[in-house]
């Protein structure tokens, strides 16, 4: 495990971003090409921002993400294939998006979506966690072992409430009550992994993740067994970490 604790949001998302864009320029100059997913959620906006604007060939780029809401439209403000077409497609012209819909048959699409990820490894993956310490839509306790790629998933309350608090939805009866999300697995099976994780509200999540040994019931804490995970906070978020205590 790597982590580096920046001063802001915005200093943490710019330096995520410069290892980013190496892990990805890395991967096209040795293959010719680069596998990459990516989170979505406020806590990406810094960046998102800075990633676009570097200097990377996106025409080798292969794009998948984490998770959508089952039943919402991509019109729907909450709707991460509307959120990374607006911030992220619409900037970087990637020779392939697959992005997860949870509209029309949505057993047919898992399939074909897991096919198309199933093809080769991923050499990147933006993982961000939760205020639940979930990653993507693996809420606790999450399923650590299934070998599927996505799944479909019933969100607790506290994903359901943070998706409010960000301005998402009104109310917790107008958030979905299922998504379909990357698993746990899928997500270990990545090359390299970076988590961008700002703000105070993700703090207690972070000292959780840090401090806890593995435990489904803290899902962030599975990343410390992957070989290359990068860990990006502010100053807010790792407010309630404690070094001494960390277990790795």
């Amino acid at each position: 495990m790597h982590f580096h604790i920046a001063n802001t949001s915005e200093e943490m998302g710019i330096a995520a971003a410069d290892k980013a864009a190496e892990v990805i320029c890395d991967y096209i100059e040795k293959q010719g090409y680069a596998r990459i997913v990516l989170a979505t959620g406020a806590s990406q906006f810094t960046f998102l921002k800075a990633l676009v604007d570097k200097k990377i060939d996106w025409s080798k780029v292969e794009m998948f993400h984490l998770d959508e809401y089952v039943g919402l439209p991509e019109t729907h403000p909450a709707s991460f294939r509307g959120y990374l077409r607006e911030r992220f497609l619409s900037y970087a012209p990637v020779a392939q998006a697959y992005l997860v819909s949870g509209e029309g048959d949505v057993a047919t699409h898992i399939a074909e979506l897991s096919k198309e990820i199933g093809k080769a490894t991923i050499d990147l993956a933006v993982i961000g966690i939760g205020e639940n310490a979930h990653i993507a839509f693996n809420d606790p306790p999450a399923d650590f072992k299934t070998t599927d790629a996505y799944k479909i998933v019933d969100l607790d309350d506290a994903c359901k409430a943070q998706q409010v608090r960000e301005g998402w939805f009104e109310s917790l009866d107008t958030v979905p009550k299922q998504a379909i999300t990357m698993t746990v697995q899928q997500i270990l099976n990545s090359k390299t992994i970076i988590s961008c994780v700002p703000h105070q509200v993700k703090a207690n999540a972070i000292r959780n993740t840090l401090q806890d040994g593995i435990t489904n019931l803290v899902p962030a804490t599975i990343l410390k067994t992957h070989g290359d995970w990068w860990l990006y906070l502010d100053k807010a978020s790792a407010s309630e970490m404690e070094p001494s205590k960390l277990i790795k």
